[in-house]
C-alpha cells in the first residue's frame, strides 16, 4: 500500500500526527547540528584557553573566548574572566550562574519533544477508536457478506493504521529525544569539569597575587 493511501486509511488523526512528524524531523535537525557544533569544537577550544591562562596569558584566552562565543562553554568562561579582580568565591559564583543560564539552551525544545511523545500514541490511540465506531455503525448482521462489509474492513483499516502511524511517531521522537538528554547530561558534566579546572586556576593565580 502506498503511503498516500495509508494517510487516507488512517482517517483524520493522520493530520495531527503529520504535523508532529514534520515538527519532530525539524526540530531534531536543529539539534544534531547544535551537538555537533558543540562536540567538534567544544573540547580543543577550552583545552588551549587552559593552556593559555595556565601560562598566565590572560588576553590570549580571553581573545579565544570570545572568537567562539556561539559555544556554552565559553560564554560560561568569559562571564568569569571579565569581572574586575573577583575573589575566588565571586569567580566560582560567576560559573555557577552563568551554567545555570546555559541549561535552557542545552535542553531546548525538550518539553516539545516529551510532549508529541505523549500525545502520537493517544492520537494513534483515538483513531483505533473512530475506525472501531466505523466498523461497528457499518456492521449490519443480516448482511454478512454484503455491502456493509467495505464499512466494516475501512474501519478495521483506520484503527489499524493510526495506531501504528502514531506509534512510529512516538518511537522515532524518543529515540533522539533520549540521545539529546545523554548529550545533555554529558555536557553538564564537561561544564563542570572545565569550570573546576578554571576555577582552580584561578585561585592559585590569586593566592599568588596576594603573596606579592
Amino acid at each position: 500500500m502506498q503511503i498516500s493511501n495509508l494517510f487516507v486509511a488512517g482517517g483524520v488523526v493522520m493530520w495531527p500526527l503529520l504535523g508532529f512528524s514534520v515538527l519532530a524531523v525539524a526540530l531534531i535537525i536543529e539539534r544534531i547540528l547544535f551537538w555537533i557544533r558543540i562536540t567538534n569544537r567544544q573540547n580543543p577550544v577550552v583545552k588551549e584557553v587552559l593552556k593559555l591562562y595556565r601560562s598566565d596569558n590572560v588576553v590570549g584566552a580571553l581573545n579565544k573566548l570570545q572568537q567562539n562565543t556561539n559555544l556554552p562553554i565559553a560564554r560560561i568562561f568569559l562571564a568569569a574572566l571579565e569581572l574586575e579582580e573577583p575573589t575566588p568565591e565571586e569567580f566560582r559564583l560567576a560559573l555557577e550562574s552563568e551554567a545555570q543560564a546555559e541549561i535552557p539552551l542545552l535542553k531546548r525544545f525538550q518539553n516539545i519533544f516529551d510532549t508529541i511523545i505523549g500525545l502520537a500514541p493517544l492520537l494513534g490511540l483515538l483513531g483505533t477508536v473512530l475506525g472501531l465506531i466505523t466498523s461497528f455503525a457499518s456492521l449490519n448482521i443480516g448482511d454478512v457478506g454484503g455491502t456493509t462489509t467495505v464499512g466494516v474492513t475501512a474501519g478495521i483499516s483506520e484503527a489499524l493504521v493510526s495506531t501504528a502511524s502514531g506509534l512510529v511517531v512516538a518511537i522515532f521522537t524518543l529515540l533522539f529525544a533520549n540521545t539529546f538528554r545523554g548529550l545533555y547530561q554529558r555536557q553538564l558534566a564537561r561544564i563542570q569539569e572545565y569550570g573546576g579546572q578554571l576555577e582552580l586556576l584561578y585561585r592559585r593565580r590569586y593566592e599568588r597575587r596576594d603573596k606579592f
